[in-house]
Formats: structure tokens, sequence, C-alpha cells
């Protein structure tokens, strides 16, 4: 596959051009390892096209990226999937569309309903791994769709942040039965279409989705994806992307994803296989001292109080042998794989949690967990734009919460701004070790 951003600018590199335009650096570095990618970070110049009205290169990069993912339109982002989701969104609120949202999202999703001044409809999943995980039924949605007025659409993050992938074919067929288009982040998925048969949203039905190709393919932090089944939304996408997006993205960033294209069309789906099936033997050889968390193959999540140790105790012990998880609380650690990881890394791995293992105790059952449903007493909007002062949690109850209060990975909101924090909040505040929270004032 052709990469055209990226030839681009290797061509206008080699000119050693005179740069009497942007960025100040002119081609040259301050000194470091970084230095040879400075010569590469150019800006919109004559045929390096324009991000939000491409024509040129990034078009055709764009093109590439829509024909390996089977779409009606890919377009690329450098600000992450939040961009992404923005531009959902955006095209939601210009239908006027309400929007029914499974509770376990990520703060990208809170803000831009603030931003939006949208309202959400709580659809609250049955939870499996703290507010990280959860799990949400076809009849779920469909009797959300049934008790709220048309139009609507309803937003679901799957994987979540554990890896647990929802029902998306069966969902996306109840959504299709009430027109209610589906928004799948699929921040954690990028990699699902290079299964066979596909696992990508897309393909399963989805209208609309995100993809952070930094979290699992190899591109530069910032990448992803928003892509869409549908021509309407394909003409509208990137009027909505840039309400919110910088005129200035990064052109490391956009020759990633091209390059990225290339890799997989032609080895992403041979390495998906090799390390989905390394990671498979790894669960089996650890099955005796370690307990794995369902879900899709290159999330690998250990269950670690339920396999006798303190996820905190485990991430600490990992990072000893000089490994670094992705996330790790008193009940769960994820180590996350891609489609680049080795076979010495992963033997690594494996013989690193056998060491550990000999420091297991007692396993301990999880916590029970219960989510309360809190009142809504003013708009999100409202209350996240508004006045604020910062309490301890402690001392926050009966008051309404002003900002946008989750953990960055997607998890389900302790508490949304305009809702009225309670004792249960509180609670799961303290067990998450937030310390403090905004209250309007």
């Amino acid at each position: 596959m052709n990469t055209p951003i990226y030839d681009f600018l290797i061509r206008y590199t080699e000119q050693n051009p005179l740069r009497m335009h942007m960025p100040g650096h002119k081609g040259r570095g301050p000194g470091g390892v970084l230095d040879p990618a400075y010569a590469l970070d150019i800006t919109e110049i004559p045929g390096a096209d324009s991000l939000f009205d491409a024509a040129g290169i990034i078009a055709e990069s764009e093109a590439n990226a829509a024909a390996l993912y089977h779409t009606a339109g890919t377009f690329y982002s450098t600000a992450g999937s939040t961009l992404c989701i923005q531009a959902m969104l955006t095209l939601m609120g210009q239908e006027n569309r309400r929007v029914l949202a499974v509770r376990n999202v990520h703060r990208a999703f809170l803000t831009a309903c603030v931003l939006l001044g949208l309202e959400v409809e709580w659809i609250f999943p049955s939870y499996t791994g703290g507010i990280l995980s959860g799990t949400v039924t076809p009849a779920q949605i469909a009797a959300a769709l049934d008790a709220s007025p048309a139009p609507a659409c309803v937003y679901v993050t799957s994987p979540d942040y554990l890896g647990h992938c929802a029902d998306i074919g069966a969902i996306a067929a109840v959504c299709r039965q009430h027109d209610a288009p589906l928004l799948v982040d699929n921040a954690h998925g990028a990699h699902l279409g290079l299964f066979t048969p596909s696992r990508h949203p897309i393909a399963l039905g989805a209208d609309l989705c995100c993809d952070s190709a930094h979290k699992l393919l190899p591109a530069l932090t910032g990448c992803a994806y928003l892509h869409t089944a549908r021509p309407r939304y394909a003409q509208r996408a990137k009027a909505a992307m840039s309400l919110f997006g910088s005129t200035s993205p990064s052109y490391l960033q956009l020759a990633s994803l091209d390059l990225c294209n290339a890799y997989l069309a032609e080895h992403g789906a041979a390495d998906l296989a090799r390390v989905t099936a390394s990671l498979s033997m790894l669960r089996q050889e650890l099955a005796d001292c370690w307990t794995f968390y369902p879900g899709e193959p290159l999330h690998l999540t250990l269950c670690a109080a339920a396999s006798g140790m303190d996820g905190r105790e485990l991430d600490k012990r990992l990072r000893e042998e000089q490994i670094f998880c992705e996330y790790a609380d008193r009940d769960f650690v994820v180590l996350l794989s891609s489609c680049c990881t080795t076979e010495e890394e992963l033997s690594r791995l494996r013989d690193a949690l056998r060491r550990i293992a000999l420091y297991r105790g007692q396993p301990a059952q999880p916590e029970p967990f219960s989510l309360p449903v809190p009142e809504q007493v003013c708009s999100m909007r409202q209350a996240a734009l508004g006045d604020y002062e910062t309490l301890n949690v402690e001392d926050a109850e009966g008051r309404i919460c002003a900002g946008i209060h989750v953990p960055c990975p997607p998890a389900i909101p302790i508490a949304v701004s305009g809702e009225r924090i309670s004792r249960e909040c509180i609670n799961i505040f303290r067990r998450y070790g937030i310390p403090t929270v905004n209250v309007v004032k």
C-alpha cells in the first residue's frame, strides 16, 4: 500500500528547502535523539494538503484507511479519540438526537456533552470489574430506546478498559429496529478489524466509531481514526471535527497513520495472529497461579485479588522487573500487548509472573460493588461551566458535582456534573483513592 503523506515529507526534506514557513525549528532540532524527527515536521505548505479540507495526499491516505476498514469514510485525528468522540456527538446534535449512553464512558464523552450542551440518558451496566467494566444486554438497549422519545442514538464503549467487549452485532440490530444510530467508542479496538471474520464495530453494524490507533497499533501517541458506515456522516465528518481540532495538526502523526496503513495491509493480520496465539499459550501456562479476566485477546488483564495478591503490590513487583503495566488497582492489573509485541517480551513477562506468583496469599473475593443512580439536580453544562469549590470527599455529601470526575480510563463515572453526591458515591471515591471532588459553589 502506498504512503502518500510519508513520501511527500521525505521528498520535501531531501530537497534541502529554505523553510520560510512554520514551524520555527526550521527542520533542525535543538540537539538530542529527537533531532531527525524535526526535519519531517512541517505545516500546510503547497502539496501537503490540509487535514480538515483534505483533497490531496491526506485524502488519499484516508481513502487507504477506509479501504482497510471497509468503511464509507475514515478520517484522521491527531488529537486522539477525544476529537473523534466530539465529532460523533456533534453529528448527533445536528440531528437533534437524544443521547442514550451506557455509563462506562471515557471522560472525553462527558466533556464533549458539556461543550455541546447535550444531556444524557444513562444505561447502567451490570458491574463485573468495579468501575472499569460492566455488561449491558441488547434487551437493556431496546428497553431504553422504547422509553425514550425519538429521535435518539446509542453510545457504547467497547472494548472497555479491562478488555470486555459488548455484543455490538446484537446491539446494532436493536438500534436499526429503532432507527437509532449506534456510536461506539472503540478506542481500545483499532486492531479488531484484522481478525477473520472482522470484529470491528463497523463490520458488526455500528454507524460511527472511533479507534485510537496509538493504543494497540504501531502509531504515535495521539493518532486516531473516525470511522463511519454511513455516507451522510462521511460528508459531514470533517466539518464536525474542525469545530474542535487544531488548525495545526502534527504531520509526524499524519505520517505515522500513513505508515500504519501500510503495516496493516502487509503485516497486521499475521502479526496479530502470532501475538494472540502466544498470549493464549501464556494464559494456559499461568492458569495454575493467575486468574485472567475474559476479554479481547490483546488485553492481558489479571484478576489480581482473586489470584491472591493486591493488584497494587503486583504492579510494584512488575516494576521491579522493569515491566510497566497499563493500569493497576486492588483487584485488577491491565497489561496491554499489541501487534508489535515480540515472543521474547512475552517470554520475559511469563517468567516474571511465574516468579511473582510465589508471593501470592489467599485469594480475595471482589468487594461488593453497586454504583447508585445519583439524582440529577441541574444540567451537566450548567454545573461544569459554573463556579466551583474543591472539597475533601468526606465533606461533599449532598453537594452537586461540578467538574467531570471520572478516572481517565473509560470507567463508570461515580458522579457526573450536575448530580448530587451521595454517601454511596463518597464510599466509592474513597475505594478508588480519590481524595477531593469539585462541587458547585
